[in-house]
């Protein structure tokens, strides 16, 4: 049985293994109904995709049709103005085949200067405020990733209560001390706010560089039950809704496996994990 975890405001309870629907970037649709049937019997009931995941909104869809009320369902927006987030919130729900989105978020905010246009006026911040009071999406969230990416999440809610965070976390990124610093001040602020918090790129080991791609993920993952039980054990520890799981469907499994079986780490145990990942590049420097 796995675990749930309340998702701040949202008071939804949500298993700490997120599915990640980056995975259905190119797929057919009987192999995407073959991972679902997977998803549903692990028992997970949560959902984040984005139209920016190649087709994973098309292969969702027909699921959503059937067994919406089973799911808490999240989406994104990479538009920044209000008009093409208004425009894209409906394009996805028609995909999705949903008349509305539990959670609606500000997708890939990696700077200072998209947040300021996000929130500026006209930016799409209104879209998504208009939508929640229409009845089309019931929470706001923002996501994203890089280097500064606690630090720009804490100067977001500053200007808005957001329900919801989505960053990346690691054991690797952690060994940057300034990064770890914000990602543990930002945690303590969702807790203290009441925000949901789901973490990416926790089985991230770097860049691939030159190395051949033995995985769909942008970034190199372990791949390896022994690795990703501690890379899951380690995200877990910290007082977080849940992982999104990657974007690959051969890792999924294994994945899901981790976090059934997740051990919460002491202090003592996530400082080794941090100290043992310094011999990696990580991903975000």
């Amino acid at each position: 049985m796995m675990e749930t975890r309340r998702f701040g405001r949202t008071e939804h309870l949500s298993t700490v293994a997120i599915f990640g629907a980056a995975a259905f970037w190119e797929i057919s649709q009987p192999e995407a109904d073959r991972v679902m049937e997977l998803v549903i019997a692990s028992g997970v009931n949560h959902i984040d995709v984005a139209p920016s995941y190649g087709q994973a909104e098309q292969r969702i869809g027909p699921w959503m049709r059937r067994e919406r009320s089973r799911f808490f369902l999240g989406c994104k927006t990479m538009e920044r103005t209000r008009a093409g987030a208004w425009t894209e919130l409906h394009q996805s729900l028609e995909l999705l085949q949903s008349e509305a989105f539990d959670l609606y978020q500000l997708h890939a905010i990696t700077s200072f200067e998209e947040l300021d246009a996000v929130t500026a006026p006209g930016g799409a911040l209104e879209a998504l405020e208009e939508a929640k009071q229409a009845g089309l999406i019931r929470h706001i969230g923002i996501t994203g990733h890089g280097v500064n990416a606690p630090a720009i999440y804490l100067e977001a809610l500053r200007r808005f209560d957001f329900d919801s965070v989505t960053f990346p976390l690691n054991f690797i990124q952690a060994g940057n001390s300034n990064y770890y610093k914000d990602a543990e001040e930002l945690i303590r602020q969702c807790h203290a706010k009441d925000v949901g918090l789901m973490v990416i790129k926790s089985i991230a080991i770097g860049a691939w560089g030159e190395k051949e791609k033995t995985a769909t993920t942008w970034y190199e993952p372990f791949q390896a039950m022994e690795q990703i039980q501690p890379a899951v054990n380690f995200v877990l520890s910290h007082a977080v809704t849940g992982i999104c799981t990657a974007g690959d469907i051969r890792l999924l499994p294994l994945v899901l496996k981790a976090c059934e079986n997740y051990t919460p780490l002491s202090l003592d145990e996530r400082s080794k994990l941090i100290e043992s990942g310094r011999s990696y590049q990580p991903l975000f420097v």
